[in-house]
């Protein structure tokens, strides 16, 4: 009886030892190589993290555009602190923070506090609204040049006034106190604010009002930090009157007043009034910011101010690249065009080429 054999010869048996064991080594290689190759291809990200504070007036702003930037770009961490104007460049001339954003450019004398002179760059623009919380009151009130002042300077303390009642006929004013609103921390927004009814009514350092980023408000005023808290204590405040920036009252859903400016055109805030607000054109920084102080264009809405961010003129090299182009995106079509949608006036390509010609005073 035959028997078959399964039984492989050596030969044949070291013949697919050798060819299973060649397969896995390819294969094995083909593996180590792939993995290799997306490491190192992987985007390693260098970029230094960038720590700004300041403005609450640009903040949402700021939010936005770190938002839209980080995306895709490989750069670092970004982070804004909206802790008011005047401690944003606390902190920069302290060093503590790598850029600072404000309402205000920076006085004389914070500048002698700096080793060497900020580099400003004017990044967006907006308007000043005062909005209010009238019981009974669901349209909007009109306020003459002459009396919005007298309102913040304490002069104007009931809204049935005369001089209130006659600017709004028809209007159903109630027999009530005027309750002011105001910043409570050093504002950017109050500095802009003030500097204006200093330029609309000549006698308002007359009247014992000052400027600057804190003045001393008339007895009574509640205080609120930041625009949002000044915005949520109108809202929340009958009879209440305060000074915030358009998106903080629009958000809210607050009443914005109609203001008499320069040309004695009652003017309500609207984006093509800020607009021509900002047609006062200007060269340098310094007359770029007395532009907007009271402009004269009859359509002109008459409290707007620019934002700034200060940069220091050396950075390391690899920090100021960074701010460098975080600034120049900024400063892109896309970007404004961010401001426009969140209620901000966007800069035209004219102050644009100010902010970018600033950005040259960068060292690294």
């Amino acid at each position: 009886m035959t028997t078959s054999s399964t039984a492989e010869s050596p030969t044949a048996g070291s013949r697919r030892t050798s060819i299973i064991a060649t397969v896995l080594a390819l294969a094995l290689a083909g593996l180590t190589g792939e993995t290799a190759w997306s490491q190192s291809s992987s985007p390693a990200t260098t970029a230094p993290p960038l720590h700004g504070a300041g403005s609450t007036f640009a903040a949402p702003l700021y939010k936005k555009w770190i938002e839209e930037y980080s995306v895709g770009r490989g750069a670092g961490p970004i982070d804004y602190d909206a802790v008011g104007s005047g401690e944003g460049v606390r902190r920069f001339i302290a060093g503590t923070v790598d850029f600072a954003g404000s309402d205000e450019i920076i006085t004389q004398a914070e500048a002698a506090k700096l080793r060497e002179p900020a580099v400003t760059v004017p990044i967006t623009a907006g308007m000043i609204v005062l909005a209010y919380n009238i019981p009974g009151v669901t349209s909007e009130i009109k306020l003459p040049r002459e009396v919005y002042p007298d309102i913040f300077a304490g002069r104007i303390k009931r809204w049935d006034d005369p001089r209130i009642r006659a600017a709004n006929p028809g209007l159903a004013l109630p027999s009530r106190d005027i309750v002011l609103v105001a910043r409570q921390d050093s504002s950017g927004t109050t500095a802009a604010f003030v500097k204006h009814l200093a330029a609309a009514d000549p006698a308002w350092r007359a009247k014992g009002m000052g400027v600057g980023k804190q003045i001393d408000w008339p007895k009574g005023t509640m205080l609120a930090p930041g625009n949002e808290g000044v915005a949520g204590r109108i809202k929340i405040s009958e009879g209440a009157i305060g000074y915030v920036e358009y998106r903080f009252a629009q958000k809210l859903g607050l009443r914005m007043a109609a203001l008499q400016n320069k040309a004695g055109t009652l003017v309500t805030p609207t984006a093509r009034a800020g607009d021509l607000a900002l047609a006062g054109r200007a060269a340098k920084v310094d007359t770029l910011d007395a532009s907007v102080v009271d402009p004269s264009d009859p359509g002109a809405y008459p409290i707007t101010t620019y934002s700034w961010m200060f940069l220091r003129p050396h950075y390391d090299r690899a920090k100021g690249q960074a701010l460098r182009d975080f600034a120049q995106w900024v400063l892109s079509p896309q970007a404004q065009t961010y401001g426009a949608q969140l209620g901000y006036l966007p800069l035209t390509d004219d102050i644009t080429a100010i902010s970018k010609s600033a950005l040259t005073g960068l060292s690294f």
